[in-house]
């Protein structure tokens, strides 16, 4: 538990696999963060001394997912430490990183994934409008829906459409489809406490109810800030070029994008771990699915190249 409240900080679940990705992170933030922003790693208790091993000698404070866990004010009544073991990985990680306010005490931050890395130097000005509040990511992802019909894969958008529809649907919000993300993402506390206050409460959900209802706590807290204005609405397109699937980064790839020209506009990049498999910890993943997973990207090489 950090000893004094911070108001805007840097956040990372993460678990042993990703363990390398972590390390690689942090070794860009500790070129690229000049204003020294707090940098929080949270983890599986389990985990932990499998992280104080990999990430000796760098800059973070780590805290547990247990913890992250217990300072809900429902965790004792509604036994959210029994619903974290019985929530399947790719769930549970939704419910920590938006409920890491409540432990770390900051009024913003923001979520970064463990397989991101930071190309050019970053401050909070890139994140918080100048009056405090944090921006909001905000936007159609119309350039990313059109590369993958044209590609071929009209299911991604498809799926952008419906998986809209019904949190819009549930908010009884009649307008665009937003995407309001990808990772990282910035978040205020403010808004994920009032999605609480005013949307769950009245239902007897938590937060874990409502991602086994709709498992994308990145709609969650977009439609929550329209609906509810907890924060003054300043919308911003992506910080990071995120590349959500292998034949994404094959495709940009082949049109010449590299780190370099990606610092021109973006303050860093996301490399997908379901498809960058070479960080992988060894005892993460079976042989067999290392396998596949290199079948599978020379396969999109190859359809990259057509």
């Amino acid at each position: 538990m950090p000893e004094a409240k911070r108001d805007f900080m840097l956040v990372c679940k993460s678990y042993r696999g990703d363990a390398a990705r972590v390390k690689r992170l942090l070794g860009t933030l500790a070129r690229h963060n000049p204003q020294a922003i707090p940098i929080f790693i949270i983890v599986p208790k389990g985990d932990v001394p499998v992280f104080r091993e990999v990430l000796a000698g760098e800059r973070y404070e780590l805290v547990t997912d247990e913890d992250v866990v217990r300072s809900h004010p429902q965790a004792a009544s509604a036994n959210l430490l029994d619903r974290l073991n019985r929530t399947p990985g790719y769930r549970s990680q939704q419910v920590i990183k938006a409920d890491a306010w409540r432990l770390l005490g900051c009024a913003s931050y923001l979520s970064v994934d463990s397989d991101t890395v930071f190309l050019r130097d970053i401050a909070r000005a890139n994140f918080l409008h100048p009056a405090g509040h944090p921006y909001t990511l905000m936007h159609q992802s119309r350039d990313l829906l059109q590369l993958a019909i044209d590609r071929g894969h009209s299911k991604v958008a498809q799926h952008f459409r419906e998986e809209s529809e019904r949190m819009k649907s549930l908010f009884e919000r009649v307008g665009p489809d937003y995407d309001f993300g990808p990772q990282p993402l910035i978040w205020s506390a403010r808004v994920w406490s009032d999605l609480h206050d005013r949307f769950f409460a009245p239902r007897g959900w938590t937060l874990w109810d409502a991602i086994d209802h709709i498992p994308t706590e990145i709609r969650w807290y977009g439609e929550a800030v329209l609906a509810y204005r907890s924060i003054p609405v300043e919308p911003i397109e992506p910080l990071f070029r995120v590349y959500h699937h292998d034949w994404q980064w094959l495709v940009m790839r082949r049109l010449g994008e590299t780190p370099e020209k990606l610092a021109e506009q973006f303050l860093g990049a996301c490399y997908q771990s379901n498809w960058e498999y070479e960080l992988d910890a060894l005892d993460s993943r079976s042989a067999l699915s290392r396998f596949a997973r290199r079948i599978k990207r020379w396969r999109r090489r190859m359809e990259a190249m057509r």
